[in-house]
């Protein structure tokens, strides 16, 4: 039996402004079509926008939300013997700040309104608050999760 060797992750390149790992992971989220300074120019507009709404750390408003947006389980498709299950499974730490970014970010593109960095500062106030787009579609992971947890014992 063969073992395949996984890809070395490359080390991701500190934001410059915060040197924070989570402010540059967002920051190479938000990229489209490889616009590195747009996207930084964005989370920047967007931390100021919340540093003057809260009047506190911007950083630390981020690190709230992506923490109160984290999910703790997700559900995978497990297809068995002609039906497919969605199993609950529990989310290591990484991953599921991955996904808290990316719902975070989708849920500000789809806030009414045209300047994103202002969608983007909304969307992580309401996160830190436990309320937002973001937040729901982490409780809706959950209550699936709850729903299925029958099909537990079915991991991979």
């Amino acid at each position: 039996m063969s073992r395949r060797k996984r890809a070395a992750k490359r080390p991701l390149r500190q934001e410059i402004v915060y040197r924070s790992r989570l402010a540059s992971m967002i920051v190479s989220r938000i990229l489209k079509n490889g616009k590195k300074s747009l996207a930084s120019r964005l989370f920047y507009q967007s931390m100021a926008k919340v540093k003057v709404k809260v009047k506190k750390d911007p950083l630390s408003i981020l690190n709230q939300a992506v923490l109160h947006t984290t999910p703790r389980v997700v559900l995978k498709a497990r297809r068995i013997g002609g039906s497919t299950y969605q199993v609950p499974l529990q989310v290591n730490p990484e991953r599921g700040h991955a996904l808290a970014i990316r719902w975070l970010l989708n849920a500000s593109r789809k806030r009414p309104g045209r300047d994103m960095g202002s969608k983007l500062a909304n969307e992580i106030l309401d996160a830190s608050k436990r309320i937002g787009n973001a937040i729901r579609k982490r409780e809706e992971v959950h209550r699936m999760a709850e729903a299925n947890k029958a099909y537990a014992h079915l991991r991979f």
